[in-house]
């Protein structure tokens, strides 16, 4: 057998009984012949003493008054506990194990404090534990800057160091322990009759997080994708297979599902439409928008007319730089974005008129659309997000 890396979220670590629970998967593969490298989150989430929003909150934050540098210090100390903790469970059941932080495992970033960009990664101390036994705890979400400051590399950062070791070290797949089955169909706390998927490619995963699914970072799906590896979603506390993500092709795969077109509907809230009507000069509306760190997602630009929505906490933002250029201008709030999300829809005609079609049936608006190859996005009113995900999954058989 070869190398895999297992990378225990938060709540697979919050308690000494969920803790016990990530312990048996790393037994369960050491039995199996696998080599083992351990990527850890904090433990637990906001309120739990050492979560990441918690550390946060003791220096109030935006408020506090240190330096982005000092902020990395502070929050990192959080998955090093917890590598800490895990080691020394390890090795308490005869198990050679041995913490370490992000940059003494080899994790290489730039100086750029609280979203440091990794480099490179380091393997020859990971390699010279594993040829000797010893299961490497290493924390996630962290690095090594050019100056040998700690720093860290983003919400998302343990998945995304899962990924880097995997990538560097070659590894058979990337397991990632969490607190559900599995990704799928949609969000089961919106759709009551959401599935899992059991495979799905690294196209459509990326597009599910990055439209909102809270399954996995993009940026470990990115690495994961460049590098061929395989990634599995799985549940710490079950023995349920989860969800294989990988090279995935749905046309080759003929035993699959292969008459369903949408493999997941994935939602985004918190959005905003913002109107604005005007002659202005739009390339320097829209890089004041991004100097002001407005991100813009679904757009159309017409003649003296623009349509784009926003993050609901950018408003105000928005708003000083659309009266800068003195143009007429409304908004239109709590809305949400719904996406559908398949590579198989790719050419197919008539998938936006069955998305028309059911959202119809529910009179639900649609205030704006955006598509690619392999999503369609509506814009919607917050009120009708559950009406529109029960219809839209009913609607392409995902029930």
């Amino acid at each position: 057998m070869g190398i895999i890396v297992q990378k225990f979220g938060g709540t697979s670590l919050a308690t000494p009984e969920s803790r016990l629970k990530a312990l048996a998967k790393i037994i369960d593969a050491k039995e199996n012949g696998d080599t083992v490298v351990v990527v850890v989150s904090a433990m637990g989430r906001l309120g739990s003493p050492y979560a990441t929003d918690t550390l946060l909150s003791l220096v109030g934050y935006k408020e506090a008054k240190v330096c982005n540098q000092e902020l990395d210090l502070l929050i990192s100390t959080g998955e090093v506990i917890a590598s800490v903790i895990m080691s020394n469970l390890l090795n308490s059941h005869g198990l050679d194990a041995k913490a370490l932080t992000g940059g003494g495992a080899g994790v290489i970033t730039d100086d750029n404090h609280l979203a440091a960009e990794v480099l490179h990664i380091d393997t020859n101390h990971i390699r010279n534990l594993l040829e000797t036994g010893i299961i490497p705890v290493i924390a996630g979400f962290q690095g090594r800057g050019p100056h040998n400051e700690v720093t860290t590399i983003g919400r998302g950062g343990s998945d995304t160091t899962a990924a880097l070791f995997g990538e560097a070290l070659k590894a058979e797949r990337v397991e990632i322990y969490t607190d559900v089955d599995g990704i799928m169909t949609a969000d089961p706390k919106v759709c009551i009759s959401a599935k899992i998927i059991d495979e799905v490619s690294y196209t459509e995963v990326f597009q599910m997080a990055d439209s909102g699914a809270k399954v996995i970072h993009p940026r470990a799906v990115e690495i994961a994708m460049r590098s061929g590896i395989k990634m599995l979603i799985k549940n710490t506390f079950n023995d349920h297979v989860g969800t294989r993500i990988s090279h995935y092709n749905h046309i080759d795969k003929k035993y699959h599902i292969e008459e369903k077109l949408i493999t997941s509907i994935a939602h985004r809230t918190n959005r905003v439409q913002v109107h604005v009507e005007g002659a202005m000069d739009d390339e320097v509306f829209f890089a004041k928008l991004a100097q002001e760190e407005v991100s813009i997602d679904i757009i159309n630009i017409f003649p003296n007319r623009r349509v784009f929505t926003i993050d609901a906490d950018k408003k105000e933002k928005a708003l000083e730089v659309i009266k800068e250029h003195a143009v007429s201008h409304y908004f239109i709030d709590n809305c949400c974005k719904v996406t559908v999300i398949g590579e198989r829809m790719t050419g197919v005609p008539g998938v936006m008129a069955k998305i028309i079609k059911s959202l119809a049936s529910e009179n639900i608006e649609i205030l704006q659309t955006a598509d690619s190859l392999s999503t369609i996005a509506c814009l919607i009113r917050q009120q009708d997000l559950k009406k529109s995900i029960a219809a839209l999954h009913q609607a392409f058989d995902l029930n």
